[in-house]
C-alpha cells in the first residue's frame, strides 16, 4: 500500500496561523501608532502648544526641518526634535494650568 501524503502540515499550519496572529496583535497596531505619530508631526504649526518626550510643555515659535523652537514661558525658550514631540494640546491648555 501506498502511504499517503497529507498536503497540509498540522505544525506548518500553526507556524503560519501564530504568525498572522502576531501580525495583527502586534505589528499592525504599532504600525497604526507610527502612521498617526507621523501624521501628527507633520501637521505641527507655530503657535501649537505640544509635550515633549520628557514631558515638558510648551508653544512652537519656529519650525525648522528637524529642530523645534519651543517657549516653555516669556524668558525661556529651547530647541527640540522633531521626533521628540509626544503630543498637541488643545489651544489653551498652558494657560489653564
Amino acid at each position: 500500500m501506498e502511504d499517503s501524503v497529507t498536503f497540509f502540515d498540522p505544525t506548518l499550519l500553526f507556524l503560519v496561523g501564530f504568525m498572522i496572529l502576531i501580525w495583527f496583535l502586534m505589528i499592525r497596531p504599532e504600525n497604526k501608532r507610527r502612521k498617526s505619530h507621523q501624521e501628527m508631526l507633520s501637521s505641527l504649526e507655530i503657535g501649537d502648544e505640544v509635550v515633549t518626550a520628557g514631558g515638558i510643555l510648551g508653544k512652537i515659535t519656529k519650525i525648522g526641518d528637524q529642530f523645534l523652537e519651543v517657549t516653555l514661558n516669556d524668558s525661556m525658550k529651547v530647541k527640540v526634535q522633531v521626533s521628540a514631540i509626544s503630543n498637541v494640546l488643545p489651544k489653551g491648555t498652558i494657560n489653564s494650568i
